[in-house]
């Protein structure tokens, strides 16, 4: 399997997870309280499962859709980053989050213009 491959599959796999905790556990609802965002948690959540599953089917059936759900997972995730540092989150708490952004960029340049 090629390394872009591994990176999409991990990515979605990630999204999918982290989609589905955001729906239901606990955790998450006091954290997005903590983020001042309880209201968007479960669109978040949604948001976040669709973009996996986008990645898994694009990568099967259509290389466009990969690059539509890269591309809005790599801007979640850069909101995201953005929300962990005005709520003075550490480095080490903001990091994944950018990480995330910065793959699921790297994925969207990858399909988009080669």
């Amino acid at each position: 399997m090629k390394l872009l491959a591994i990176i999409i599959f991990f990515s979605a796999l990630s999204f999918l997870l982290y989609g589905f905790s955001c729906l239901l556990s606990s955790h998450m609802k006091n954290e997005f309280i903590r983020f001042g965002l309880e209201k968007k948690r479960n669109l978040t959540g949604v948001l976040q499962i669709l973009g996996g599953l986008g990645l898994i089917v694009g990568y099967f059936y259509s290389p466009i859709l990969i690059s539509v759900s890269s591309g809005s997972l790599a801007l979640l995730m850069l909101l995201g980053f953005g929300v962990r540092i005005k709520i003075k989150d550490s480095i080490l708490a903001s990091l994944p989050s950018l990480l995330y952004a910065i793959l699921n960029l790297y994925i969207f340049l990858q399909y988009t213009f080669i």
